[in-house]
């Protein structure tokens, strides 16, 4: 897809501080050079630094966000046709690159977390803090809006939505009360939806995070398919790295880390090279206190064993 084509809009730069961005590229090696994909471009900062790092090195940068892309475009035009910019989803991805001609790579990265643009820009609906649509997409040119995936649910079904995705334990109010907001007409934004969720749960207690959170941390996974994107991104991950090759993967909240840690356990394809995974450090912390909740976990794809000889899970990995 040429990202010409796609239109967001213009009077916003795609802003977001990269995650452990040294310890990334230790991570990753771009010396080696070779094909890289950043599967979560955002605003290019891990992008940029992985071609610097080497000019052997060939970057794929995909994002699902068009005003990323469309960020991303500009900051990595210095790079020439080193840089490709593609709009593509995780599950995009492998049909994206061979239409590119491209059928192996040799270092994958992924930074799960949302971007500061995402969050801050009400019309994406992502927070609670300002009001917004209910929306709550990566891409807002495709999909089911949060909205859209509130009316379709049954209560039941919003409420199994809530506990599993948001780990919320008082799902079925939850669920109860923003069902009871919807058919009366009180569920028009983000902050009614939050006021429903306090109606369920009750206020903010001192010194504790929202009470909205979780709820809306499950209805955005929900409305992304993130979980499902992420096991596609794992599985692209095992057929598509060389033998050598390094995935480096942020993730930023337990359903994520999960995911990735089991797929990395698997000593059948890949040797660990973070048997813990690495936080943040206290200067950047300092910085960036949004980098608290980041989890960095990266692997060497290594060549398959027969069935026979295959390890299997390491169930004592931290």
């Amino acid at each position: 897809m040429n990202m010409a084509a796609i239109e967001v809009e213009s009077d916003q730069a795609f802003s977001h501080v990269s995650v452990m961005l040294g310890e990334v590229v230790q991570a990753l090696e771009p010396t080696r050079g070779g094909v890289f994909v950043d599967a979560t471009v955002g605003g290019a900062g891990h992008s940029a630094a992985l071609l610097a790092a080497s000019p052997n090195l060939r970057l794929i940068a995909c994002d699902r966000d068009p005003l990323a892309v469309r960020t991303a475009q500009a900051r990595l035009a210095q790079f020439g046709e080193r840089a490709l910019v593609l709009h593509a989803a995780f599950d995009q991805i492998p049909e994206q690159l061979a239409q590119a001609g491209i059928t192996r790579i040799d270092g994958l990265l992924a930074d799960l977390g949302l971007s500061s643009q995402q969050l801050a820009d009400a019309r994406r609906g992502m927070s609670f803090r300002a009001s917004g649509p209910l929306d709550m997409r990566m891409d807002p040119t495709r999909g089911e809006t949060a909205l859209e995936l509130i009316e379709r649910l049954s209560q039941e079904d919003l409420a199994n939505v809530i506990y599993e995705l948001g780990e919320e334990r008082r799902s079925r109010r939850v669920a109860r009360c923003i069902k009871q907001a919807f058919e009366a007409g009180e569920l028009k934004d983000t902050l009614e939806l939050r006021r429903a969720v306090v109606r369920a749960v009750g206020p903010r207690r001192l010194g504790g995070v929202d009470p909205a959170t979780k709820t809306f941390q499950a209805l955005r996974i929900a409305v992304n398919s993130e979980l499902d994107q992420i096991a596609s991104l794992l599985e692209f991950a095992k057929t598509a790295l060389t033998p050598g090759g390094v995935s480096a993967i942020i993730s930023f909240h337990s359903l994520e880390d999960r995911l990735v840690k089991r797929a990395f356990v698997d000593r059948s394809s890949w040797q660990r090279l973070t048997k813990k995974p690495i936080l943040a450090g206290e200067i950047e912390l300092s910085e960036n206190p949004r980098a608290r909740s980041a989890k960095l976990r990266a692997a060497r794809r290594i060549e398959e064993l027969s069935p026979d000889s295959a390890p299997g899970w390491d169930e004592d990995a931290q």
